[in-house]
């Protein structure tokens, strides 16, 4: 893997805007720069995106084997999960019920096996970048090279698959509409429900309802499956969370994906397949964990209240947010590469089970924040990959 510098295109804005969706949004003062970037890109061999995918495929086996693991030893408790969440995990768990998306987040400089670095399993954004502006970007800068992205036609067939096999029909699509991340997502995934034929409604979170039956909308119709991104630790702690059960709406992602999102299966995976070249020794206990080592949040989000210690008490790195009195899990420490004084995380998107494309996320800083910039990539060759877009 290598990065580029480009000049981006001069209409990048309006090409932009002509996609629906403005990504020109920044992260806040911190962030120079905007969100998107073109300015540079990250060129990935075919052999590379090869063994990348299954890595990854081979990753998402290894995640349900330890999410079934916590399940069947009822070990919600180091999970960070409450009992009454742990039940309905483990119900959604029996039921099979499946998941719709998913990203890894790997430290990977395009050699040797990418490291783990965490797993976003209930609410993970960047996908509406990850799948189609960075896809229109190829086809206008690079025409007739390709990218390790199937990731929309992944979604339209996992909505048509279970359309089939669920009898799927129409979908409430809810977040809170404030961030703008959230509804690019929200939105993108509805759009992409109704390309496979099903009815999508996008629903404020707020308006979400109850009529002693069943949750409606503002019509009212009856909900009958939620998307709903809003993490599951927060839903257990909403006065609606103990009406979830008794409702029997179906919720995508479904509740045990709590336990895939919990930094602690971290320490679970490391447990069950140590050494595993594509993991970093994790734990519970720091002392377990020799030398540097990231302190995250069970639940935290976007770089916030991270901690890099040398091993002997002395803090590295950290950064602020609101999870500092959160328990951690401890992985050792792996610094993320270095390109052109950038620090790379790929993030690897899973569609319906199924490995289907990345997305590249980039800051200077070693920890990644809600001041990435999200790059695109291309392969460099005019040959296909298997895992390109089909």
């Amino acid at each position: 893997m290598r990065r580029i510098t480009l000049e981006p295109r001069p209409d990048w804005r309006a090409k932009l805007a002509d996609l629906g969706m403005d990504l020109d949004t920044g992260r806040g003062e911190a962030v120079a720069s905007p969100y998107w970037a073109e300015d540079a890109a990250y060129v990935v061999s075919p052999d590379a995106i090869e063994a990348l995918h299954l890595a990854v495929d081979e990753l998402a086996v290894m995640i349900e084997a330890a999410v079934e693991r916590v399940i069947v030893h009822d070990r919600f408790a180091e999970m960070g999960i409450p009992p009454e969440l742990g039940q309905l995990a483990a119900a959604s768990w029996e039921a099979d019920e499946p998941s719709l998306y998913g990203r890894f987040d790997l430290c990977w400089n395009g050699e040797g096996a990418p490291k783990l670095l965490e797993y976003n399993a209930d609410t993970p954004t960047a996908l509406f970048e990850a799948s189609v502006v960075q896809w229109h970007w190829l086809e206008q800068r690079f025409p007739g090279l390709d990218q390790y992205n199937s990731i929309h036609e992944g979604l339209i067939e996992t909505w048509q698959r279970w359309r089939g096999e669920r009898g799927l029909g129409r979908v409430h699509f809810a977040c809170v509409p404030e961030d703008d991340d959230d509804l690019i997502t929200t939105a993108y995934l509805q759009d992409t429900a109704v390309q496979a034929g099903l009815e999508g409604c996008l629903l404020d979170l707020e308006h979400l309802g109850w009529d002693g039956r069943a949750f409606v909308d503002l019509e009212p119709r009856t909900i009958e499956t939620l998307f709903k991104l809003y993490p599951w630790d927060w839903m257990a702690e909403e006065p609606f969370f103990p009406r979830i059960a008794a409702s029997k709406v179906r919720m995508i992602e479904p509740a045990w994906r709590v336990v895939a999102a919990s930094k602690a299966i971290l320490a679970v995976l490391w447990e069950m397949y140590p050494a595993h070249p594509c993991l970093l020794p994790a734990s519970l206990e720091r002392s377990a964990v020799p030398g540097p080592a990231v302190l995250k949040p069970l639940f935290g989000r976007e770089g916030a209240s991270i901690l890099v210690d040398d091993g002997n008490g002395r803090a590295l790195i950290s950064t602020e947010g609101p999870y500092d009195e959160m328990a951690r899990v401890a992985q050792a420490f792996a610094p993320l590469p270095s390109f052109d004084g950038w620090h790379p995380v790929v993030g690897a998107w899973m569609i319906g089970g199924e490995a289907r494309g990345i997305g590249i996320r980039e800051e200077r800083n070693l920890i990644t924040g809600r001041g990435a910039r999200f790059v695109p990539h291309l392969i460099d060759a005019a040959r296909p990959t298997a895992r390109a877009r089909q």
